[in-house]
């Protein structure tokens, strides 16, 4: 008796970058491919086992504004009763369909690991880039300015001092290291209190506020979840030595944006970077955007030429694992 292929779930797209790859990683008649877009034109049930939504579905979505890509792709999925397992693209699984989807009984695993370096990189850049006074110097290229950073305006060695990161998965572990190769500091917030390399220390993040007064980086990587979100406040910010730098590459929602710029206006907080907004585009009109000491990407902090086949190759290992009934990489059940 014949065993009827596996049947996967991907956009166009991701089909046509991907698809002979795929084929070829399994034993020829053991895999069919459906499309989102097919699966739409058709309308009705879709037959899929399993699904890979990739950057392509969700890369120009946000929170606060689903395009038709994703929307449609969200549509499918639910038209899926046999389906078993979807890989998504990000690190984090926040999305209101991947909580709905494991509740049907479906494996949803992360590309958690692939977008560790570049993230980490990114904040790498952005606190060389802060604390040497990148921002007020581009500034003062604009103005044709020539205003050397000497006597109290010079920037302090980055060399002994702290930073605390919270997250300590594999983004904050490699912000850790790098951060250690400055000769800096480095305390880490987790959910446990249990020792995690490379940081000096750990706490659990309801002691977090413990060892803020230490904190002349607070640096956010953490996933989004009922003990993280709101976690970067006034009070946090308060407890900070002053002059200190905050930066977020985790999610808008872990920060109280209006207490980050109150206390970036203050002068509470000398300079930040910021990677994720409460609400995704930034407003146009958020003082964010025109203060000096403030650097802005557009939740591109994890993106590089590479990412995409970094995040391919964990979806292929995944999908043998799949077929041998083995444990899968980054399922979010066993993450807690």
């Amino acid at each position: 008796m014949n065993t009827p292929p596996i049947k996967l779930l991907l956009s166009d797209s991701a089909f046509r970058t991907w698809g002979p790859r795929i084929a070829s990683a399994v034993p020829t008649g053991g895999l069919a491919f459906v499309t989102s877009e097919q699966a739409i034109a058709d309308g009705g049930p879709c037959g899929a086992d399993i699904a890979f939504m990739t950057r392509e579905v969700t890369g120009k979505s946000s929170k606060d504004n689903q395009t038709p890509e994703l929307r449609d792709f969200e549509i499918v999925l639910r038209r899926a009763p046999n389906l078993r397992w979807l890989q998504i693209h990000p690190a984090g699984a926040e999305r209101p369909i991947y909580r709905e989807l494991r509740d049907r009984g479906v494996k949803v695993t992360t590309a958690s690991g692939a977008t560790a370096v570049t993230v980490s990189h990114s904040t790498l850049g952005a606190v060389i880039a802060l604390n040497r006074r990148f921002p007020l110097l581009a500034d003062a290229q604009r103005r044709h300015a020539w205003e050397p950073r000497i006597g109290e305006r010079a920037p302090r060695d980055l060399a002994g001092q702290c930073a605390v990161v919270v997250g300590l998965g594999p983004i904050g572990r490699n912000i850790a290291a790098l951060l250690k190769m400055l000769g800096m500091c480095v305390i880490g917030a987790r959910r446990s209190a249990e020792p995690v390399e490379p940081s000096d220390r750990t706490v659990a993040y309801d002691r977090l506020g413990e060892v803020l007064p230490e904190a002349d980086w607070l640096i956010l990587c953490c996933p989004a979840s009922p003990l993280t979100r709101g976690i970067a406040n006034a009070a946090a910010f308060s407890a900070m030595p002053a002059g200190a730098h905050f930066v977020n590459v985790a999610r808008g929602e872990i920060a109280v944006e209006a207490d980050v710029i109150a206390a970036l206006a203050s002068g509470k907080l000398a300079g930040a970077y910021l990677d994720v907004f409460e609400r995704e585009p930034l407003d146009p009109a958020s003082p964010l955007w025109d203060m000096p000491n403030v650097l802005i990407s557009p939740h591109t902090a994890s993106h590089s030429l590479g990412q995409k086949e970094a995040i391919f190759e964990i979806f292929l290992d995944n999908l043998a694992r799949w077929r041998d009934g083995r444990k899968l990489r980054n399922d979010v059940d066993d993450l807690g």
